[in-house]
């Protein structure tokens, strides 16, 4: 009985350790994922990154939405989402010291900041107004006008790695040869290795 008693104890810490492990979604968490999208390669090459697509999770009801840039701005059901994504496979980061940033004021002006966005178009030409915008832009501006973070560095057009014929031929098509270089721009692949983040899920 001793014996037995040890190992189910044993097992009940190892499901302890499982479950603090994976922490659950909360409100502002950021997610990634390789979109299925005509441009994601491009992007893929240009940005050196896997990642593609991006959004921040807000929970309603207890159950999780992805407020995200694509044609138009939306909330997208987080499982929707999911499927949207190549092979399914995502990675959610949040936040270092989320719980001391993100207070519920600060939370809800997130939202309203977000709200500014709703039904927007999506920004093909990846500018900077807010006329259109799109995913990474998006995230970012949350952040920094509702939390006065910046989740990645800028960079602009002329950064990028534009050597590859994908990516010239995306440029072509959306510039022709007037190729706005100086252009401020954020990339998911920037945020996802922003040090202000940190991964709380991968799947």
């Amino acid at each position: 009985m001793p014996g037995f008693l040890i190992i189910f104890l044993h097992i009940l810490l190892l499901m302890g350790c499982k479950t603090e492990a994976v922490s659950p979604l909360k409100n502002g968490d950021i997610i990634f994922q390789t979109s299925q999208s005509s441009q994601s390669k491009a992007i893929q090459y240009a940005t050196g990154s896997k990642f593609s697509h991006m959004g921040i999770i807000y929970l309603q009801n207890d159950k999780p939405y992805v407020y995200e840039a694509i044609q138009p701005v939306k909330l997208t059901a987080l499982d929707k989402w999911i499927k949207r994504g190549e092979k399914g496979h995502y990675v959610v980061k949040r936040l270092k010291n989320s719980e001391h940033f993100l207070k519920p004021d600060v939370l809800s002006k997130m939202k309203r900041v977000g709200e500014k966005y709703r039904g927007k178009d999506y920004d093909l030409y990846f500018g900077w107004s807010d006329e259109r915008i799109y995913c990474s832009e998006l995230i970012w501006k949350i952040y920094k006008e509702a939390v006065n973070l910046e989740i990645g560095k800028l960079q602009k057009i002329k950064d990028f790695d534009l050597s590859h014929p994908l990516v010239k031929a995306k440029i072509k098509e959306r510039y022709g040869t007037n190729v706005p270089m100086d252009q401020p721009a954020i990339s998911p692949a920037n945020m996802f290795n922003s040090d202000l983040l940190e991964t709380v899920y991968s799947e």
